[in-house]
């Protein structure tokens, strides 16, 4: 990114190539909406490149996508006057009309709808910490970077979001 800074644009197909998967997936985990999340990928790469003043050099470049990306969700969902959720998934029965199942895909087919579920009733806050740290699998350092706050507290958050989450699974 220093290099893009510094006026070789053709960078950012690499940093491109590199990270856009990455961001697509946290992006999606965020909203749940494919379009749009392919949208925002764009958006906030040529973000990037408009803005490459916005990265200092002091930090990781892939922090300081995330926290670009965080903005960009919020921004969105702002607009909408919509908080992100997973109720835009398409309904979990039709992905499976007219298929042969067995007890076990079954089975392992509406876990997940109640995990989605259970992630659905999290707060933003929590559901996005949860993202980060096990879709995204980035560390606990990592996420306080993105946060601005420190790693002791990103522990003790994604605890408190993973007991949330047990009990909202548990619920249902």
């Amino acid at each position: 990114m220093l290099k893009v800074k510094n006026g070789d644009i053709d960078k950012m197909g690499l940093l491109y190539e590199r990270y856009h998967r990455q961001l697509y997936r946290f992006i999606f985990n965020m909203t749940r909406q494919k379009e749009l999340s392919e949208d925002m990928v764009q958006n906030i790469f040529l973000r990037m490149l408009k803005y490459p003043g916005g990265f200092m050099g002091f930090g990781e470049f892939k922090m300081w996508m995330y926290h670009i990306a965080r903005n960009a969700v919020y921004d969105h969902f702002r607009k909408v006057k919509r908080t992100p959720s997973h109720s835009d998934l398409t309904n979990w029965e039709e992905k499976i009309e007219g298929e042969q199942f067995t007890d076990a895909r079954l089975e392992k087919e509406q876990e997940l709808k109640t995990l989605e579920t259970a992630m659905e009733k999290l707060s933003d806050e929590n559901r996005e910490l949860l993202i980060l740290c096990r879709f995204q699998e980035l560390k606990y350092h990592e996420i306080a970077k993105i946060l601005n706050t420190t790693e002791g507290a990103i522990k003790v958050r994604v605890h408190r979001a993973f007991n949330q989450l047990k009990i909202n699974y548990l619920k249902n």
